[in-house]
């Protein structure tokens, strides 16, 4: 079947699918025009921000690509305080982001769990509850989801990383901490309490291929998550899945491949949210552009206190570690506005998905 066709369908396909995963130069645009098309007429052009608060890089993981793992030595471990965290999200509000997103290493220990709920809470109490919340917090119990849930938060964000299980084991530890079913388990007891519920993957891997990456878009479009967020993997020098650097596609390559992945999830997820992630900027100056063009239509401008950014690092060299906040903000502006697209400013930006499905 030749790629107009398949831009036409209603309904892609697996085979449809690796197609167009596989594009290259005029197709490949050809893919990233409709996508912008079908965001355009069901989205508009509006961006929605998230003001992103790292809150700690401690872990009880050791995931094998992340810089923040337990094993690490070599980063200097941090938790801010309540008070830090609400000065960032009080930021947030004169900023005009709309939402916060906390996001942090996977703990589940009762002070974790606390002092989340009160930072919550605190949270809701700037202006009258206006601010909306996202959680990127990993695994926890039921009991503790409903708990973020009940305080306040809205969404949560629990990347899968990958959907095949052999890959996952490959790019995880197989033990009683990293285990493919319970987080499975996880997106699916986020999805019952009535989160906004966002998973994603890593682009360019070792070891994955066309046919898993585009398993990986058939998951989100069964799981029928709100949003999503997918990146290009960048090898940590501090990891074991350091060793395939050398083995992993090209970065421009790589790049390429997750706006494929945005622009084909975007055909077959016209209203979901999607993520424009930092490593996308991290190894293509225009990185987040691409990806907005691509089909995507949410970034998460970083709030966390500068000194502490250098200590988050789930991979290096990110972009914009120096930047403030006030200049990341006059900065996004008019970046979106250079390629068409508009910052919708002091709105929650919800999922047009899930709203529509509460709706039902």
């Amino acid at each position: 079947m030749n790629i107009n066709e398949i831009l036409t369908k209603q309904y892609l396909e697996k085979d449809d699918i690796i197609q167009l995963l596989s594009t290259t130069g005029e197709e490949m645009q050809m893919l990233f025009r409709k996508a912008q098309e079908v965001k355009f007429s069901v989205l508009d052009n509006y961006i929605h921000l998230r003001g992103l608060i790292e809150y700690s890089n401690r872990c009880k993981k050791s995931c094998l690509y992340c810089g923040v793992r337990s094993n690490n030595q070599n980063i200097e471990r941090y938790t801010l305080s309540e008070d830090e965290v609400i000065e960032c999200a009080k930021l947030s509000h004169k900023l005009g982001y709309g939402s916060v997103a906390i996001q942090s290493g996977e703990r589940s220990d009762k002070e974790f769990i606390e002092t989340i709920t009160r930072i919550i809470k605190r949270i809701k109490e700037i202006d009258g509850g206006s601010l909306g919340i996202t959680l990127s917090l990993g695994e926890q119990t039921d009991e503790v989801y409903r708990q973020w849930f009940e305080a306040g938060a809205h969404r949560y964000l629990l990347r899968i990383e990958s959907s095949n299980e052999d890959l996952y084991y490959k790019i995880h530890p197989h033990d009683d901490r990293h285990d493919f079913h319970k987080r499975l388990a996880c997106i699916d007891s986020l999805i019952s309490i009535g989160y906004q519920t966002g998973t994603g993957v890593m682009v360019g891997l070792p070891f994955q291929t066309i046919d898993i990456l585009a398993d990986d878009l058939i998951f989100f479009r069964q799981k029928d998550v709100a949003m999503v967020g997918m990146g290009p993997f960048i090898p940590h020098p501090d990891t074991p899945l350091y060793q395939y650097a050398d083995q992993i596609p090209a970065a421009v390559d790589r790049m390429n491949l997750t706006l494929k992945m945005i622009a084909t999830l975007r055909l077959m997820m016209p209203e979901i949210n999607m993520v424009a992630a930092t490593a996308n900027q991290t190894i293509d100056p225009l990185g987040r552009e691409k990806a907005i063009m691509a089909g995507a239509n949410v970034i998460m401008p970083n709030l966390t206190p500068n000194e502490y950014r250098e200590d988050y690092l789930i991979y290096p060299d990110k972009a914009c570690v120096s930047d403030k906040p006030d200049q990341c903000s006059s900065c996004l502006d008019l970046r979106m506005k250079s390629i068409n697209h508009k910052i919708l400013y002091n709105a929650w930006g919800d999922s047009v998905a899930f709203t529509k499905k509460r709706e039902q």
